[in-house]
């Protein structure tokens, strides 16, 4: 009979870095703490999950479903989930700060509502600073790639093949790793969105209300009043309807 070799997960604190100590000289303009808690809180679950799967496999013995438990859970997809949760929750806080910073320009212009509203951010937008906020994912991407086969490799592995389990550790710290690079690339993302939708901003604040309409309104009125204004005080005869309404 074949003797697995026990699975250990790696402590994977280490390997987040910034992601969970972050060093910045400023503050981002939309803030992410939150959601970048969210994600190191996610990934520590994770590995939490995992040892405990992995404790129970001790108790039961290698053929036992918690090796699988294992692994799924410290696996690909598990990952991935957590990072696109955080890249979603990324992208529509940064779509929010976008329409509140045009809904507070149009109303410093008093730009109507109506043409607000068109304005402001369509969901094809909003999945479109989504995808630029993940595209810093690519280095992770790949090392999901490689934990997988480690992963695959590690699950048939006996007590004598220790590189192959060791192999998988490593591919798990790789993948922190990458994680945090993929975290940093989408801070520097948010940054760059800023300066992306800024001249829209600054051409809405520019805005100004066309004054021929007003003229067109109260060029007829102003004329009117004068006419009636003369004819009231003499200067001008009233045509007949009007004398006769007004008893002249």
């Amino acid at each position: 009979m074949k003797l697995l070799m026990p699975l250990r997960v790696p402590e994977l604190a280490p390997s987040l870095g910034r992601i969970i100590v972050p060093r910045r000289q400023h503050e981002p303009w939309v803030p992410l703490d939150d959601i970048r808690e969210e994600l190191a809180t996610r990934v520590l679950e994770l590995g939490g999950e995992g040892r405990s799967a992995a404790a129970r496999e001790d108790e039961k013995g290698t053929g036992s479903d918690e090796r699988a438990r294992v692994l799924e859970t410290t696996g690909r997809r598990a990952w991935a989930a957590a990072w696109d949760h955080a890249v979603r929750r990324a992208a529509s806080r940064v779509a929010d700060a976008l329409d509140a910073e045009l809904a507070r320009s149009a109303h410093r212009v008093r730009l109507p509502r109506r043409r607000l509203r068109r304005l402001l951010l369509t969901n094809a937008e909003k999945r479109a600073i989504a995808a630029r906020l993940g595209t810093g994912g690519g280095t992770f991407v790949h090392a999901l790639d490689e934990l997988e086969a480690a992963a695959g490799r590690a699950a048939q592995a006996s007590v004598l093949e220790k590189d192959a389990h060791a192999d998988w550790q490593d591919a798990l710290r790789t993948v922190a790793r990458r994680l945090e690079a993929a975290w940093l690339a989408l801070e520097d993302e948010v940054e760059d969105e800023r300066v992306r939708w800024q001249p829209e901003i600054d051409a809405l604040g520019a805005w100004r209300p066309k004054l021929w309409p007003v003229i067109a309104a109260w060029v007829p009125l102003a004329v009117l009043l004068l006419w009636l204004g003369l004819i009231l005080g003499g200067s001008l005869p009233a045509p007949a309807w009007l004398a006769a309404r007004l008893g002249f």
